[in-house]
């Protein structure tokens, strides 16, 4: 039966000489068992191991001496702490556990590498399993780490795919309020967060991606519902969001031009004059006007 594979699949985790096939196996279950997340949480011994897959591979971060092996293998681990993040069942206790600060280290990692890029991917989709669920103690608990300032590093250097992932985080982050108040709370953590979103839409400009731009546009429109925010939107938002630069490659995508329009309105689309590029430090008074 199935579901005993599953059950001896879970205690081989436990096993060190067993752990390598049961992580690659029970990653590739995982969608067809929804409730496999409280079974390896309920598990003696399962996440410690899961742990330990994560833990063990620290030493290769810096230097960078990360095989495709060992990225394959840690990975597997972080797509089943992903199934754990998702369960409703499992997240607070996830959370409680303060399980995503061991995935922060890999965050913060720089080299450009194939096995690098895939754990990170893979990090930040734990990440945005928590995220997903619009849960304000998922926000609350992400807020009290270095969840933001990693995920803009991301969105100014990592691939597309990560840039994408790192950016709808910041975005679930700035819709729950408490996200968005904090953010707009000072003018070094709004100017962070714009300009970060400024450098990406001149990015975007020579090589164009929709599934990003939306994301980037669901940003500024929410930082757009903070009053001070809005008024500094008038004076930093970049020019290719207000002319036709992005008009072609919005044409599929109704709802991202949806919210550009409204976005636009909201900041009462006032035409600039001088740089339109501002950088921390650099707003009105150095503050967010207000």
């Amino acid at each position: 039966q199935e579901m005993e594979k599953i059950y001896k699949l879970v205690i081989d985790l436990t096993i060190a000489d067993r752990r390598e096939n049961a992580l690659l196996e029970l990653s590739k279950r995982r969608e067809t068992f929804p409730d496999l997340a409280p079974i390896l949480w309920h598990s003696f011994g399962t996440i410690a191991a899961l742990l330990q897959e994560i833990i063990s591979i620290y030493p290769q971060l810096s230097p960078p001496t990360l095989t495709a092996p060992a990225s394959n293998r840690v990975c597997n681990s972080l797509a089943l702490l992903q199934c754990v993040a998702s369960h409703s069942e499992t997240r607070q206790l996830f959370l409680n556990a303060h399980i995503p600060l061991f995935l922060y280290p890999f965050l913060n990692t720089v080299s450009k590498s194939r096995p690098f890029e895939y754990l990170r991917l893979t990090s930040l989709g734990v990440i945005g399993a928590l995220v997903k669920v619009d849960d304000a103690e998922v926000i609350n608990f992400l807020l009290q780490t270095e969840i933001i300032p990693l995920c803009l590093r991301i969105m100014e250097t990592g691939s597309e795919l990560s840039k994408t992932v790192a950016t709808f985080i910041v975005q679930k982050i700035l819709l729950d309020d408490m996200g968005l108040n904090y953010i707009c709370a000072t003018a070094e953590r709004f100017y962070a967060v714009s300009t970060v979103l400024n450098n990406m839409v001149v990015s975007l400009i020579d090589i164009p991606s929709v599934r990003l731009l939306k994301h980037i546009v669901r940003c500024y429109l929410r930082l757009a519902d903070n009053p001070r925010a809005k008024e500094a939107l008038r004076q930093c938002l970049p020019e290719s969001l207000r002319d036709k630069t992005f008009h072609n490659s919005l044409k599929e995508d109704p709802p991202t031009r949806k919210w550009l329009a409204q976005l636009l309105a909201a900041i009462g689309d006032i035409p600039l004059t001088g740089n339109p590029q501002a950088s921390p430090g650099q707003g009105p008074g150095s503050t967010i006007p207000g």
